[in-house]
């Protein structure tokens, strides 16, 4: 079992700032990319922002200049730091991980509960 527990959503106002973090855990061999997506009411869910374990990024264009996204291959964590934050990035936001659990199986996806993010005009 591999879990994605995430932490720091809340409420802020258009403008502020927001960190959210995801620590993958359980029975882990290797993980490639982490990321962020995020699902708002009555849309589907989008890619925020993604990082491979080289460091490479894919951020969204709507979040580009605002929001970054980091990554610890040594913790298996990913943090996304969300800035300047407007009333339409509010959604759940969802951690992502694609993960192998050991040497004689393939990558799988993996996500976590969600946590929501509220902005205010």
């Amino acid at each position: 079992q591999v879990q994605l527990v995430e932490s720091g959503g809340g409420l802020v106002q258009a403008g502020g700032s927001l960190r959210l973090s995801c620590a993958a855990s359980g029975s882990i061999y290797s993980v490639d990319a982490m990321g962020w997506y995020r699902q708002a009411p009555g849309k589907q869910r989008e890619l925020v922002a993604i990082i491979t374990s080289g460091g490479s990024t894919d951020i969204a264009d709507s979040v580009k200049g605002r929001f970054t996204i980091s990554r610890d291959n040594a913790k298996n964590t990913t943090a996304l730091q969300m800035n300047s934050l407007k009333p339409e990035d509010t959604a759940v936001y969802y951690c992502y991980a694609n993960v192998r659990r050991s040497s004689w199986v393939g990558y799988k996806d993996n996500w976590g509960q969600g946590t929501q993010v509220t902005v205010s005009s």
